[in-house]
């Protein structure tokens, strides 16, 4: 029996990541684990919300993401498992583009280079099979067998539900003011008290850093709308069992989205350009009424089924990074795991950054973290490109 004292981790923001860290911490034997969370449990303010996330293992943004997504696939089967609960419906995911664009063309090179489950479908076959979409002449289509829809609500409640049953203290409403190393570990401070940990992960999300100055030259907030409509006709033809998740691409219009989990519409979304922001304070709450108007033309023009009225809207906001790919690293004493800038694309990778997270905290290590997810190479090429560049989702 190990009767050492234990390693106490505090895990700041129990969000995407946050949760997930805390169930993989929990785990582990001879770790005390204390969550802290600025709102409620399973809060609307943070950049998962929002009913549903698209999951992709074939992947336009490039093949260094294609095993992390792999390995995300099985926790998030082993999150089910463990939860009873159903949060990843692989139902597929399907792109369908111009085959000289150049999303369509990485996305079928990660297909090739890890021989990912697949079909690939020609503009007559897309039509046939799924004449939901209002399919151009010369499109083409990648159905990722692996894709499908993930519910980030159910998810997030789900890891803390079973880190609590593990033994972690969560604490919600609960903002942290600071982080302030000391000899031999580190203070957390929160309007309640001083709260003295041997280590500290940072998953703050969009807040991230305020608690971490380093972070604040690197990180830039992009603001993120969801739309949902509702078909003229019924919902039956956008149903999971009929419906994979989207991405599509014409000119210069990007849309993305799920099938229906309410059982009356389903999420279609453009990203509108907002201004970049440098803090949460900046964001916008809700959408204009000409920006509604514009999304629903689009919506209309890709699925000739739909009201272009959305039935719902909401807007959110994610921190990016120049490269738009995360942070994950330790800072100079190792006791300090950051996992931040997700870039819009960081939910479907939540539990292997979550058990990353972990290993970070826990062991102090960071074997098998990409070396371009160290802060220093993220301020490397900041300073080289000298700007930020939005978008994903």
């Amino acid at each position: 029996m190990n009767t050492s004292a234990p390693l106490t981790v505090a895990v700041i923001g129990l969000g995407a990541v946050g949760s997930m860290a805390a169930w993989q911490l929990s785990k582990r034997e001879n770790v005390r684990v204390i969550g802290l969370e600025q709102y409620g449990r399973v809060h609307s303010h943070g950049s998962y919300a929002g009913e549903s996330r698209v999951f992709r293992s074939a992947y336009h943004e490039g093949g260094i993401y294609v095993p992390m997504l792999l390995e995300s696939r099985e926790l998030w089967r082993r999150l089910e498992q463990e939860s009873g609960r159903e949060i990843y419906y692989e139902v597929g995911c399907l792109s369908i583009a111009q085959e000289d664009r150049i999303e369509y063309r990485t996305t079928l090179e990660t297909v090739h280079d890890y021989d990912l489950p697949h079909e690939l479908l020609d503009t007559d076959e897309l039509r046939e099979r799924y004449p939901q979409h209002r399919i151009h002449d010369g499109d083409k289509g990648i159905l990722d067998a692996f894709g499908g829809g993930l519910r980030p609500e159910v998810a997030v409640m789900s890891a803390l539900r079973l880190a609590e049953e593990a033994g972690a203290e969560l604490r919600f409403n609960t903002p942290v003011l600071a982080i302030e190393e000391e000899p031999g570990g580190v203070v957390v401070r929160t309007p309640q008290e001083a709260l003295r940990v041997d280590r500290v992960v940072v998953a703050s999300g969009s807040w991230s850093n305020r608690i971490r100055p380093e972070l604040d030259e690197l990180l830039r907030l992009q603001v993120l709308g969801l739309t949902w409509f509702m078909p003229e006709r019924g919902i039956e033809p956008f149903l999971p069992e009929r419906f994979p998740a989207f991405l599509r691409d014409v000119g210069p219009v990007h849309f993305f989205g799920a099938p229906s989990f309410d059982g009356y519409s389903i999420k279609a979304c453009s990203n509108p350009t907002w201004p970049v922001a440098r803090d949460v304070r900046e964001v916008p709450t809700a959408y204009t009424r000409e920006e509604l108007v514009k999304i629903g033309q689009q919506a209309a023009e890709f699925f000739p089924g739909l009201n272009p009225e959305p039935v719902r809207s909401s807007v959110h906001h994610c921190a990016y990074t120049p490269n738009r790919m995360p942070v994950v690293d330790l800072n100079g004493s190792s006791r300090i795991a950051v996992v931040a800038g997700l870039s819009g694309h960081g939910f479907k990778f939540a539990p292997k950054l979550g058990e990353l997270a972990a290993q970070l905290a826990a062991d102090g290590s960071t074997e098998g973290v990409p070396e371009e997810f160290a802060l220093a190479h993220h301020m490397r090429v900041l300073r080289e490109r000298g700007a930020y560049t939005g978008g994903g989702h």
